[in-house]
């Protein structure tokens, strides 16, 4: 299976349904699923398999002549799954109309100024406009798109640093084949009125 074989198909509001869960028990999405296999899930494994059996289309973003580049991708990778992406759904998840504490978002997002975004800009975009690269990968896929959810408080995106708010659209505007999907969920957060969406942070 290659990038050019895939079929995108909308889940949403489907992946609670029996069919999909069958699929993925998890009901979460991405999901590739494959006649030759069991499906996949999880954003950054799906982004690691399609770059994987897409020849050179995949080592654009994610290259396998290179260990080091790599390891340093699911570094930052692991580090957004385990870290970054934690402290977002208190704030943003409003958009799903799944009610969230107010005070917790406050708070998870002190820890998003204080350390992810410092380690962010600091560290993996010191020396290069993407992490660490000159070039985006599906590190700046994997860390800069769920940074949207921050707009559903929009006073909470007022306050991000502007050069978080520029690399995220660097990263959205090296892949403009894909900006309706963006431009999509970006207008379901910029148009929150889930309780707390007028916060300030």
């Amino acid at each position: 299976m290659g990038v050019d074989n895939i079929e995108i198909c909308d889940a949403y509001g489907k992946t609670r349904s029996e069919e999909f869960i069958a699929m993925n028990p998890c009901h979460c999405c991405p999901t590739i699923e494959s006649d030759s296999g069991p499906a996949i899930w999880e954003s950054n494994t799906v982004m690691r398999y399609i770059c994987n059996v897409s020849g050179d289309k995949g080592d654009k973003f994610y290259p396998k002549s290179d260990p080091l580049k790599q390891a340093q991708i699911d570094m930052v990778m692991d580090w957004r799954q385990c870290k970054l992406y934690p402290a977002l759904p208190a704030i943003g998840y409003i958009v799903f109309g799944m009610p969230q504490d107010t005070e917790e978002a406050k708070k998870q997002f002190k820890v998003l100024v204080d350390e992810h975004f410092k380690l962010l800009l600091e560290v993996y975009l010191k020396d290069t406009p993407f992490i660490f690269s000159e070039t985006p990968t599906i590190a700046d896929l994997s860390v800069a798109l769920p940074l949207v959810f921050i707009m559903a408080r929009g006073k909470f995106w007022d306050a991000v640093p502007e050069k978080v708010k520029e690399y995220r659209q660097r990263v959205l505007d090296a892949f403009p084949e894909a900006s309706e999907h963006f431009q999509l969920i970006e207008g379901m957060c910029k148009d929150c009125k889930g309780e707390g969406f007028d916060a300030e942070p």
